[in-house]
């Protein structure tokens, strides 16, 4: 209960963690800037979650950047991979020995660049995890947080992890799960990214590339079988990279397309592309199609969303 704990970013993801967490542990602090912070020092984190029911953490601990922290114990980065660099850079003051780092963020290599921008700080102690999480949540209107579905799983682990580091990661799993963030300990983390990033190069690029939710996709025989073809596509290069991902694995993700994303669901790049915001369309989509290039695949459908996007958020 006496942990020291940060989470970076308090937007849809950032906001669920934290809630759950301030309302479990003692000594939470969120992180945020600007009339994000000043709203949740006036209002609070409000959570209205699907899933966890009604939370309002009333006072919020706050501060407008990282370097105001004091060493933490564990510290969860919940923002946009454009931003992972500076708030790796802001670090230096609250990174003790044996400090765990989780980046709670899209994309198959935020683990990998926080270590590397962590390492050009010169800042040292730390243990990063690499992590995932399937939710859907948003900041409202009214700057409160939404999560819909009854659903939040979180993964978390090291690849190949040695005995001391397993039994970290299953630490950091149950200081999750005791806060009602259902987290599991996985061994074969990549494969775990992998498949929810497969699932993603179809589900935020296409909805994106529209601006239609998931019915209208299934409902239009063409655009349905565009997103078989991206979910096909990204399953390529994860192959090619001798990623443990297998073809059920893939079919497993068009067999949810089909049959289990309710038909009003949309995509966060979907609504940063429409309100005209900086987006994460690199992560999503402009990784695949430069993989796919320097591996020798063909990447049409990935390819062709991805121009297409590129020239939306452009004009």
């Amino acid at each position: 209960m006496n942990k020291k704990i940060a989470v970076i970013g308090i937007g849809g993801i950032g906001g669920y963690v934290g809630a759950l967490l301030a309302e479990e542990y003692d000594d939470v602090t969120l992180v945020a800037r600007g009339a994000r912070k000043e709203l949740l020092e006036k209002e609070g984190l409000v959570l209205h979650s699907e899933y966890r029911g009604e939370h309002v953490i009333k006072p919020v601990k706050v501060v407008a950047s990282s370097l105001e922290l004091e060493p933490m114990d564990y510290i969860f980065i919940c923002v946009k991979n454009y931003s992972l660099e500076s708030v790796c850079k802001d670090l230096k003051n609250c990174v003790k020995e044996g400090t765990v780092i989780v980046p709670v963020m899209n994309g198959v290599d935020p683990g990998d660049r926080t270590r590397q921008f962590l390492k050009d700080e010169g800042i040292t102690g730390a243990v990063v995890m690499d992590s995932l999480i399937y939710i859907v949540s948003f900041i409202d209107k009214d700057g409160s947080i939404v999560q819909q579905g009854t659903f939040a799983n979180m993964y978390i682990g090291i690849q190949n992890p040695s005995e001391e580091q397993w039994e970290n990661v299953q630490k950091v799993a149950a200081l999750l799960d005791a806060a009602k963030i259902d987290c599991v300990a996985a061994k074969d983390i990549e494969r775990e990214i992998w498949k929810k990033y497969i699932l993603n190069a179809a589900y935020n690029v296409e909805t994106a590339r529209y601006n239609n939710n998931i019915g209208q996709l299934r409902s239009d025989p063409v655009k349905a079988k565009q997103h078989e073809d991206l979910i096909w596509e990204a399953y390529s290069v994860a192959k090619a990279k001798n990623v443990n991902v297998e073809k059920a694995d893939a079919q497993a993700i068009v067999d949810r397309f089909y049959n289990e994303f309710k038909d009003d669901a949309t995509s966060s790049l979907q609504r940063d592309v429409v309100a005209g915001r900086k987006t994460e369309l690199e992560t999503f989509c402009g990784y695949l199609v430069k993989e796919g290039k320097r591996l020798g695949l063909s990447m049409p459908v990935t390819e062709l969303m991805y121009e297409a996007l590129l020239e939306q958020i452009n004009n």
